[in-house]
């Protein structure tokens, strides 16, 4: 057999494949640890991070409850909110990272975000394989590489990409357990993912609202099964990681009190007066300026759903209920809470490119080529956005004047 046979043949395609998904990946790691943001100063959260950081470095993990009693005492006297100690997993895990490596507590906290959106990029590829097969992951994790927000994550100290890890991750374990019910492995991963997710922020509602949503829309969707057990480990995991923070927080009074001063303060903070607002589109406009091409795409993908496509069903649910809450905040709005979101815009957008590409001839070589072009536009919006604009917070009216639509 000569080699043109060889690498014609289904074993040689996987092998190719195989390839292409291990370089794919070590670009989109290389992406991220690489320094590639213009601003480089410290941002107001980074600063509040890492005060809690260094509050656990010097007292250990047992000054918990005083943190959170001074929090408490601290938030009552200023006018408005300020970010709460019970943001404890990505506080902790940086807190980690320095008793294993020494860094500074920013530095810890910096790293702990550049090795998170890593591990999002990697497990958006494989909950995409589980999903729709190799091919299909293939084209996510490129998409996933080059995604601006993504990047973004990955070069500040942020706990939005932190967040967005756990939320895919719940969204991907909850696929697992409906397509195989009581299956013991997905059941713990499911619980323990939702009980990390509620201890890292209090946006977890939202992602655990989109996935009730799922569990009840399968009435009629038809994801898979939903089990008794299942219905339990969905209750018992946000449960879990509520106690947590109720222990953590020294009492039940103490954590209501964090949460109640937070939401009564942070509708008077005056940047989130400033920039949190708009109409219940804000979000649409915000990631059509992010990466036009994946959000027309995605929304291509939308139009030509079918309801044999239950991967595509699954996460669009999951997309619309989770934006129905969030455009309601107000004054809460921001683009980065749309981080979990990544994931499920470039499935669909794969799709969609897929689909498209069916009336050429040489469809895989289509598909190629208009996921390279997706790509470097995004890496394009990128260096327009972060490296020429130095932006760091992602506001409407930022992101138009890097665009030149806003002089």
């Amino acid at each position: 057999m000569n080699s043109e046979t060889k690498s014609s043949s289904p074993a040689g395609h996987s092998r190719l494949l195989l390839v292409a998904i291990a370089l794919v990946i070590l670009a989109g790691i290389a992406l991220r640890i690489y320094p590639s943001a213009s601003f480089t100063g410290i941002g107001y959260d980074e600063g509040l991070y890492r005060e809690y950081v260094n509050n656990l470095i010097a007292n250990g993990l047992t000054s918990y409850p005083d943190l959170a009693e001074s929090y408490v005492e601290r938030q009552q006297k200023l006018p408005a909110a300020i970010l709460p100690p019970t943001r404890f997993l990505y506080i902790f895990t940086a807190y980690l990272w320095h008793q294993v490596t020494g860094d500074e507590a920013l530095v810890a906290l910096h790293r702990v975000s550049c090795l998170f959106s890593i591990l999002l990029f990697i497990a958006a590829g494989a909950f995409a394989w589980r999903m729709g097969g190799p091919r299909l992951a293939l084209g996510v994790l490129a998409l996933m590489a080059c995604a601006p927000m993504q990047l973004h994550m990955s070069q500040h100290a942020l706990i939005d990409g932190f967040f967005a890890f756990w939320a895919t991750l719940s969204l991907w374990f909850l696929w697992e357990n409906l397509r195989q019910p009581n299956s013991a492995r997905w059941l713990i991963l499911f619980a323990a993912s939702l009980a990390l997710m509620v201890t890292t922020k209090e946006n977890s509602l939202f992602a655990y609202v989109g996935l009730l949503a799922l569990i009840g829309a399968n009435r009629w969707l038809r994801f898979g099964t939903v089990t008794r057990p299942l219905l339990l480990v969905t209750l018992a995991g946000p449960l879990l990681g509520l106690v947590i923070l109720v222990a953590l927080s020294g009492s039940a009074t103490t954590f209501v009190n964090i949460y109640r001063l937070l939401v009564s303060k942070a509708s008077v903070l005056p940047y989130a007066i400033a920039t949190g607002d708009g109409p219940w589109y804000r979000y649409l406009v915000d990631l059509l300026l992010a990466s036009p091409l994946i959000f027309l795409l995605a929304w291509g993908a939308i139009f030509r759903l079918k309801f044999e496509d239950k991967a595509s069903l699954y996460l669009v649910t999951f997309m619309a209920a989770t934006y129905l809450l969030m455009c309601n905040v107000r004054y809460g709005m921001n683009l980065r809470y749309t981080n979990m979101w990544d994931m499920p815009m470039r499935y669909l957008a794969v799709t969609c490119v897929s689909n498209l590409a069916a009336a050429f001839r040489r469809r895989e070589m289509v598909v190629a080529g208009a996921l390279a072009v997706l790509c470097a536009i995004d890496l394009r919006q990128y260096q327009i956005f972060f490296v020429q604009h130095e932006l760091y917070e992602l506001v409407t009216a930022g992101l138009l004047r890097a665009l030149q639509i806003l002089k």
